[in-house]
């Protein structure tokens, strides 16, 4: 008795004539999807080459989250993390340090978003042994047209009065360097704290006093 068998997928009859099963049907591989699945192999294969590159090859560094001005204390809530590349030509800080650098001062003024350095604070104070600050309100007339920053050279001129003659010679300045700049909300006036030396920081407030100053900017290449 011959008993017959079919394909339930396709239907065929797989008994042959003479009682022998005959042998499935081939498989036919579609050119298309082999070359599909290549495809995703070598991409699979790039992405984690990618992804192991930059695990790899990038570090937590410290940034400033906000402003720091220069002279300032920094705060926790100054810094941040991110991760960032490696680069032999950039010494970032490590998010590593985070602790050690909170309570410093910064050297100068850091902007929102820069990754700190090594040379971007120090434990020195503001002012060192042998320096005062002191500050002045300036009106529109007696700042410089451009914006002064941190570090700006800067010689403070003393002026007449309103209703004096102007001088004959060479008016009496003071050098000194800016240490901050800010706005008195108040007043819209430009309060700039000048860095001088300890002993010449009497009379340059004595002259600050009258009022009869004007700020003076120098060339900023140095």
């Amino acid at each position: 008795m011959t008993t017959s068998i079919r394909d339930d997928k396709t239907g065929r009859d797989l008994t042959s004539t003479d009682g022998a099963i005959a042998p499935p049907p081939k498989l036919r591989r579609k050119p298309g999807m082999v070359a599909v699945a290549i495809v995703a192999i070598c991409l699979g294969a790039v992405v984690a080459g990618w992804t192991w590159s930059v695990t790899t090859n990038s570090q937590e560094v410290l940034v400033a989250r906000t402003d720091i001005e220069r002279g300032s204390v920094i705060e926790e809530s100054d810094l941040t993390t991110v991760r960032l590349s490696s680069d032999p030509a950039l010494t970032p800080v490590s998010a590593d340090r985070f602790a050690s650098v909170v309570g410093q001062r910064a050297a100068f003024d850091i902007a929102s978003g820069s990754a700190l350095t090594p040379e971007s604070f120090t434990a020195a104070s503001l002012p060192a042994t042998g320096e005062s600050v002191v500050g002045v309100a300036l009106t529109p007339a007696q700042a410089p047209g451009l914006a002064l920053h941190s570090g700006d050279h800067v010689r403070v001129v003393v002026t007449p009065a309103a209703e004096g003659d102007a001088p004959g010679g060479t008016p009496e300045y003071s050098d000194a360097e800016v240490v901050a700049v800010h706005v008195n909300e108040d007043t819209g006036e430009t309060v700039v704290d000048l860095l001088v030396r300890h002993e010449d920081a009497a009379v340059l407030a004595a002259r600050i006093a009258t009022g009869h100053v004007a700020l003076v900017l120098d060339a900023r290449d140095r």
